[in-house]
């Protein structure tokens, strides 16, 4: 394998905060080594006369028809939540910090 497609399991495990042994990083290394080498040899194929294509298979829309039908009532569900304000359901704010 070529040093421009090595990927080094130490850099990438610590990008993803991973804790890896010693025992582990050698193991996951020479996994990754034998995939990137697959992936060198895939791109050594002949795809010229490949047509392009988004999906494997052919993708249909299984969904109904959008039609307008009965909805809730809004003053049942207004009633059914925790809080209101101006007809609209209040929820409590959520903020997540990373």
């Amino acid at each position: 394998m070529s040093d421009a497609n090595h990927i080094d399991v130490s850099y990438v495990a610590n990008l993803a905060r991973i804790a890896l042994t010693d025992e582990e990083t050698t193991r996951f290394q020479g996994q990754l080594d034998q995939v990137l080498e697959y992936v060198e040899q895939l791109g050594e194929l002949d795809v010229s006369n490949v047509e392009p294509t988004a999906h494997a298979v052919p993708l249909v829309n299984v969904l109904r028809t959008d039609e307008p039908g009965v909805s809730l009532d809004h003053n049942a569900v207004i009633a059914n939540a925790p809080a209101e304000r101006d007809g609209q359901i209040l929820v409590p704010k959520i903020n997540e910090k990373f």
